[in-house]
């Protein structure tokens, strides 16, 4: 099984997004092949659970990650962060290599890389 996690903001922004939208079970993380640097992080509400999702709760908030991309998300750990204007989510993922210039996008590890 693999491992993720939420940090106390990501879970508390999950929270927060979902009661502002008035519905939803939580969000749903992937990463897709795209970019300069092959891969990005696609973060959007999921009002249900798929049958290949895994499901993290902490803090009273859901994420669901697609079984696809687990080897690329495994020890993963989810964050938001930010002060003032700036504010994004962070992805401490122990499987990229390298990102690219315009932070849009990074490499995978070998290992973790499957299309």
């Amino acid at each position: 099984m693999a491992e993720l996690s939420l940090t106390e903001a990501a879970a508390s922004r999950i929270r927060e997004q979902l009661e502002q939208r008035g519905r939803g079970l939580g969000i749903r993380l992937q990463v897709k092949p795209t970019g300069c640097s092959g891969w990005m992080y696609q973060v959007e509400y999921a009002d249900d659970q798929a049958p290949d999702d895994v499901r993290v709760e902490h803090a009273g908030a859901v994420l669901l990650v697609p079984t696809k991309s687990l080897p690329a998300l495994n020890g993963t750990v989810v964050d938001f962060v930010g002060d003032g204007f700036s504010k994004r989510w962070q992805f401490n993922n122990p499987n990229v290599e390298a990102d690219c210039g315009c932070g849009e996008s990074f490499a995978l590890r070998d290992s973790a890389a499957s299309r």
